[in-house]
């Protein structure tokens, strides 16, 4: 699985998604993550096919949302998804939210669609060390990811040091906090001293921490941007200083007390 992918949520404008998606797979993305929420499985399955790049070169992920949980609901929806991106199969299949009295039956779902061999890597999204302990007590085989909301102010040591426990690689949504991260002062600071923008900092920050990544952007030159991150190191020093700005605040809902509409 790619260190760094592009995200597609709230791509809902046809062209924009296929234009963001072409140029992230042009110059060198090999990762894409989207969702049956984010209405744009379809223009995903597009670009790809136009492309030209192998399959199997192309780590594609997206996620069963929350009113189409449960065993029966799961393996329906993974269909409809499947459709609409026009593959044979999914890199990376994953519950969306930890659906309470739900998320259990819908990760032995996914666990039968990687047993069928319909997806590669079964996963989850959302989920705190005590949901990810439930469907221990009743799997086969382990989640492979966890998707998590993770940046500098929501480091989430404690659920990555789980994670990492237990087999379990972790890939952070929002890894640029939504922007707020952007303008933190240490931030800066380090970016100004590396000659580099705050973002790729913060993306190498994660990349240091064994950390997947999947940054939105339809702008082309953020896209291009967010990939240059290999070409540089953070010191262990500014990695801890990086570590210090966690504020535990989240920029979007929190696992246990989230609401959605079913």
């Amino acid at each position: 699985m790619p260190y760094v992918g592009l995200g597609v949520y709230k791509m809902t404008d046809r062209e924009e998604a296929l234009q963001a998606i072409a140029k992230a797979l042009e110059i060198g993305y090999r990762a894409i993550d989207t969702a049956a929420l984010y209405n744009n499985e379809v223009e995903v399955g597009e670009a790809i096919r136009h492309s030209g790049i192998k399959r199997d070169e192309i780590f594609v992920t997206t996620k069963v949302w929350n009113n189409d949980q449960g065993y029966d609901e799961t393996l329906r929806a993974f269909e409809t998804s499947l459709k609409k991106l026009g593959l044979d199969y999914i890199d990376l299949y994953l519950t969306h939210w930890p659906v309470e009295d739900k998320f259990v039956e819908t990760y032995r779902a996914i666990e039968r669609l990687y047993e069928e061999k319909l997806i590669r890597v079964p996963g989850v999204s959302n989920h705190h060390a005590h949901h990810l302990e439930k469907i221990f007590a009743k799997a086969n085989v382990l989640p492979m990811v966890d998707q998590i909301e993770l940046h500098p102010y929501l480091s989430q040591e404690e659920l990555r040091a789980f994670c990492k426990e237990h087999d379990i690689a972790v890939t952070a949504w929002s890894p640029l906090g939504r922007g707020k991260v952007l303008k933190d002062e240490t931030i800066s600071k380090i970016a100004s001293s590396v000659g580099k923008t705050a973002a790729q900092v913060i993306l190498r920050w994660h990349y240091q921490n064994d950390v997947i990544t999947i940054p939105k952007s339809v702008t082309l030159n953020r896209i291009e941007e967010n990939m240059q991150i290999f070409d540089f190191e953070l010191t262990s020093e500014q990695m801890t200083q990086i570590d210090r700005v966690n504020k535990n605040e989240r920029v979007g809902q929190n696992p246990d007390t989230f609401h959605f509409d079913f």
